[in-house]
């Protein structure tokens, strides 16, 4: 059979759906595009945006198009939550909640088209993880890995918990067989990931600094990016050993949600704005170079003109370089959805605006600090018609430059020269014909004490 995907969030919610993929064809079934006829469709749902309804009926209209006969199974974040409100959409067979998904696979004789929605939903108490790991679409140079899902944390805004379940881990030595795996597959670069990454922690005792330390070790020369990690999480111990590691890059993506104390004590957030403002502060001490990117909320109950205007204050003193700017939006069974000083949509529009605004100069002059340094990039896309490269440095600046069709997608040396239209051009100073690479070689498992 054909199947095919679609996914809808974050990188933990590719790297599952990536993994369901790779079970199916295990199977002996057919995964091919989305644009193209399916015997079975999944469209993988996530539930942070408000548009997650009106995406999923859009998607399950596209696929119907183009597959009228499509079984159609809804899955992940959204279904989990809201199973009876998808089952009503038209065309859709079947919603997998978040403990069955890595069950459909298993489940696939059993699909047929039927006048009623199918519901497999369940609670989450005793969810197991799953291992996850994908490519990142950049040519096997970048993978995800997800070494942690869930969360114990209980943000006045945020449904995570309750659509992914409580915080656990992946054991090291499962980490190290991915990791093993996706160096043998000629990776270059693998994402760790996580719904809270840095709460990461096995029964055995082992933390994510813990982790850390051991794949910095054992990596190679495989560069290691972390993905997104809660201010509080990001300890003295974690950036001590990212800024004395070869392999770790220096980007963090911390999220802050809000500049005001006020607010930040009503979304639940554990710190307060002046330890997020000291942690960036200290990031640059430490890594001058360092690329730091934010997700700020924006509408909040309660965010008045004034405190509005505080966060963009904030924000713009510090040394970030780029936003994420998330316009809130009401979700059921959260706190906040019963707070009172509702700020209307327009406004929320405005300052969605004005901060995405902030964002584009903090990216820009961020860019332009790198021009006249020497970074290391991997090429990642090939423009045939002008003979130039794209590919990230090790500090998440997107540069262009010309170099051979043929070049090998490994990491080289570049300098960065000039920006155009906010676009960075360089050029490389290393040119990395072959690179030996050691397959045998194995990740140590960590002896616990």
């Amino acid at each position: 059979m054909n199947i095919s995907f679609y996914n809808l969030g974050c990188k933990v919610n590719l790297a599952d759906i990536s993994r369901i993929a790779k079970q199916f064809e295990e199977l002996g079934h057919n995964v091919v595009d989305f644009e193209e006829k399916s015997d079975i469709v999944l469209v993988n749902t996530c539930t942070v945006t408000h548009r997650a309804d009106a995406d999923c009926r859009k998607i399950v209209r596209r696929a119907l198009r183009r597959s009228p006969n499509a079984f159609v199974g809804v899955l992940g974040c959204y279904a989990q939550l809201q199973p009876e409100q998808l089952a009503k959409i038209e065309g859709v067979d079947a919603v997998i909640g978040t403990k069955h998904k890595f069950e459909i696979p298993n489940l696939i004789e059993n699909f047929n088209k039927n006048t009623k929605t199918e519901i497999f939903v369940s609670d989450l108490d005793d969810a197991p993880f799953h291992t996850s790991a994908v490519s990142d679409n950049t040519g096997r140079t970048r993978a995800v890995l997800k070494i942690q899902d869930g969360c114990d944390y209980h943000c006045s805004f945020c449904t995570i918990p309750l659509a992914r379940g409580h915080s656990r881990s992946m054991p090291y030595d499962q980490i190290a067989k991915e990791m093993q795996g996706l160096i043998d597959d000629g990776y270059r670069e693998v994402v760790l990931s996580g719904i809270n990454l840095g709460d990461y922690k096995t029964d055995d005792g082992m933390k994510f600094v813990d982790a850390l330390k051991l794949i910095d070790k054992e990596s190679g020369d495989m560069r290691i990016r972390i993905s997104s990690i809660e201010p509080n999480l990001l300890t003295e111990e974690v950036l001590e050993v990212v800024a004395n590691s070869k392999n770790i890059v220096p980007h963090f993506h911390i999220p802050l949600q809000s500049g005001s104390q006020e607010l930040l004590r009503m979304m639940k957030r554990r710190y307060k704005a002046t330890y997020y403002h000291d942690l960036v502060l200290r990031i640059k001490e430490v890594m001058p170079h360092c690329c730091i990117g934010v997700d700020v909320i924006v509408g909040f109950p309660g965010e008045t003109d004034e405190l509005a205007q505080e966060t963009y204050d904030f924000l713009n003193g510090l040394p970030i370089s780029y936003l994420h700017v998330f316009t809130y939006s009401e979700r059921e069974n959260t706190k906040a959805i019963n707070f009172d000083g509702v700020v209307p949509h327009d406004v929320r529009k405005e300052r969605t605006h004005q901060l995405r605004d902030l964002s584009d100069r903090k990216r820009l002059e961020f860019d332009e600090s790198q021009v006249g340094t020497e970074r290391v990039v991997i090429p990642e896309m090939y423009n045939e018609q002008n003979g130039m490269w794209r590919g990230w440095t090790e500090n998440y600046v997107n540069v262009i430059f010309p170099a051979p069709a043929d070049l090998p997608q490994v990491p080289h040396k570049i300098q960065i020269n000039n920006m155009i239209e906010s676009r960075v051009f360089g050029e490389l100073t290393e040119l990395r014909t072959e690179v030996k690479r050691t397959p045998t070689k194995r990740f140590k498992l960590p002896v616990i004490g």
